[in-house]
């Protein structure tokens, strides 16, 4: 299966959209607070576990396997699913997905759907595409709601809503919520049990339910939501058909396996020792829950993605966001400059391959948003190598661009100058003149090209001898 259909969020290409999101400060003020709280309460989490580099080790070992035989593993699953009374959809891509959903709504005469937190319903734009057949999507996770009631855009994985404050979200319940009461104060509990009033008569109401899933267990056909809410608890009981969107990587092969995933990912998400809410569903059972149970597994590029030796380890990911909590770019410009449902390190690695068009500007950007730093690699819990991803990213744009790059230009003149000693010496004679644009030993400020250099850091001034010239004066 092949094909791609990555929603993009409209913004353009990653430089002139963090610059907008630097001149934010509240956004920034919201982002520096909320990233520091979990990345503080995450390493506290993890430091009691004396074997927390075997889980992570063990998790690691556990996706490469899965990735190693996906196939056997998504057949096992299906049968599973089907001989449990579910039934089980293939969709290529975004736009296959879509029309299977639209189809199974349509069929259980439904006008309007109630969803639980999915980033793969996000990924292929559901809500736009249920919204253009007639049917109305109602998130219910609380952070999905605020967005989705502001008519924004997600900026985390595991918090939608990061970039807004509670003064923020007040307004926007007042203004968008017919319960909400006019004299609703910014207090969590108050704005908590608006949302809990608005939502519950969805839930009752409604004949069909969406949901993603963090896990599915091919052994048994079992599929696993946590959260932390219980939204979604009432997303996946109460409507009489449910509809479980999943990507294809979401498999392990037994209970034992999701044990690992299921001490790593609180740990790493809300740095909590386990789940407020872990629900686990098997197919079909008559008078309990759900009368119909489908589920929809999606490629939408991820095969090509498992072709990249390299790239492929992107689909270890189990949406913690830790690797967001940890990234001193994301802390500064928050998650819609990505233009993706995927924010941060792992979108980009992720949302580049999805996509599978390098030569676009926008996902272009994404591989070269970050500093290389490596925080991200030591807080991930399934191990991914994200530097090593990010530099492998930025040599295939180049490629998707023909080589014809500024960077592969000046590299091609430095191997040029650096193949001949007469011309290497001169280069170096000629660069130490730049000493004389230097104040207190550092230059802030060439001329174009190495204006974009200096717009944004500093460099050292070079000394007045080279060492060439120091060791032939001093050693003859």
């Amino acid at each position: 299966m092949a094909g791609t259909g990555v929603t993009w969020l409209g913004t353009p290409a990653f430089p002139r959209a963090a610059r907008g999101a630097l001149a934010d400060t509240q956004l920034r003020r919201n982002l520096r607070k909320a990233t520091h709280t979990i990345r503080d309460k995450r390493a506290a989490a993890v430091a009691e576990l004396a074997d927390w580099e075997r889980l992570r080790r063990a998790g690691a070992a556990i996706k490469d396997s899965v990735l190693a035989n996906l196939d056997v593993h998504l057949e096992r699953l299906e049968a599973a699913v089907t001989a449990r009374g579910g039934v089980v959809h293939w969709a290529r891509d975004a736009d296959e997905a879509n029309a299977i959903i639209l189809r199974l709504v349509r069929a259980a005469g439904a006008d309007e759907v109630v969803k639980v937190k999915s980033m793969a319903t996000a990924e292929i734009g559901l809500n736009e595409a249920l919204a253009e057949g007639g049917v109305r999507a109602v998130e219910t996770d609380l952070a999905e709601l605020i967005v989705q009631l502001g008519r924004d855009r997600p900026s985390h994985i595991l918090v939608p809503a990061i970039h807004r404050n509670r003064a923020e979200i007040r307004e926007i319940f007042r203004r968008e919520m017919p319960s909400a009461s006019p004299g609703l104060t910014d207090d969590p509990r108050e704005l908590a049990d608006a949302a809990r009033h608005h939502l519950r008569l969805k839930f009752l109401s409604a004949r069909v339910a969406v949901s993603g899933a963090n896990f599915a267990v091919a052994d048994t056909g079992s599929v696993v939501v946590v959260e932390s809410e219980g939204n979604g608890r009432m997303c996946l009981t109460l409507p009489e058909t449910l509809i479980t969107v999943m990507g294809i990587e979401k498999v392990v092969p037994t209970w034992r396996d999701l044990e690992v995933f299921l001490q790593l990912l609180p740990r790493s998400s809300t740095a909590e020792r386990m789940n407020p809410y872990t629900s686990v569903w098997t197919g079909v059972t008559p008078g309990d829950g759900p009368r119909q149970f489908h589920l929809v597994l999606l490629d939408n590029g991820r095969t090509d993605t498992l072709a990249d030796e390299v790239g492929r380890q992107a689909l270890r990911c189990i949406r913690c966001s830790a690797c967001l909590n940890s990234c001193p770019v994301y802390e500064r410009t928050g998650g819609q400059a990505y233009g993706s449902v995927y924010p941060g390190p792992i979108g980009a690695i992720l949302t580049p391959q999805l996509l599978g068009d390098l030569s676009h500007p926008q996902p272009a950007s994404l591989p070269y948003a970050s500093s290389l730093c490596g925080a991200c690699f030591e807080v991930c819990p399934v191990r991914i190598d994200i530097p090593r991803v990010l530099v492998h990213l930025r040599s295939r744009v180049v490629d998707a661009r023909g080589g014809r790059s500024p960077e592969a230009a000046a590299m091609a003149a430095l191997a040029w100058i650096m193949r001949d000693p007469g011309r290497f010496e001169a280069a170096q004679r000629a660069g130490s003149l730049a000493r004389l644009l230097a104040r207190q030993g550092r230059i802030s400020r060439l001329p174009w090209p190495g204006s974009r250099w200096t717009s944004a850091r500093d460099v050292p001034a070079p000394p007045r001898e080279s060492f060439r010239a120091w060791w032939r004066r001093n050693r003859g």
